[in-house]
């Protein structure tokens, strides 16, 4: 089964010496799980040459939400994020990778915060669908 990378905030610091972030509008998505998620940011930064755009969205009822789901109900909300909302910001750009976070509050990306709830999985475009990576 695939595991997602759980963190309580602990993103692996980047070099975002060559990213560019994007704060689009302040939408709300309702996922499958039933949640609903609002759009925090996008990052599009440029490690060894490959373009990884992150968008970071907010979920404040993520720790009870974790507490209660299963792995597969939370990989469909990520999965979901990916193709409905990132992948049509996408248009022009041809990410080597994509990456889809759910926070429980608002963070400054690569600086931990303990107390914060936070999960994230990567993906690549296939075609006009996310195809999940391990990583």
């Amino acid at each position: 089964m695939r595991s997602i990378a759980i963190l309580l905030s602990v993103f692996s610091c980047v070099s975002l010496a060559n990213a560019e972030q994007s704060s689009v509008d302040d939408t709300t998505i309702a996922v499958p799980s039933g949640q609903t998620v609002s759009f925090y940011e996008s990052l599009m930064d440029h490690p060894e040459h490959d373009i990884m755009a992150r968008f970071r969205f907010l979920a404040p009822e993520l720790p009870t939400r974790l507490a209660d789901m299963s792995y597969q109900d939370l990989e469909a909300d990520l999965a979901y994020l990916c193709e409905s909302f990132a992948l049509p910001r996408l248009a022009a750009s041809d990410p080597a990778m994509i990456v889809i976070s759910l926070a429980q509050a608002p963070t400054e990306f690569g600086t931990p915060n303990p107390d914060v709830a936070e999960v994230f999985e990567m993906y690549s475009r296939d075609g006009s669908t996310c195809a999940w990576e391990a990583f």
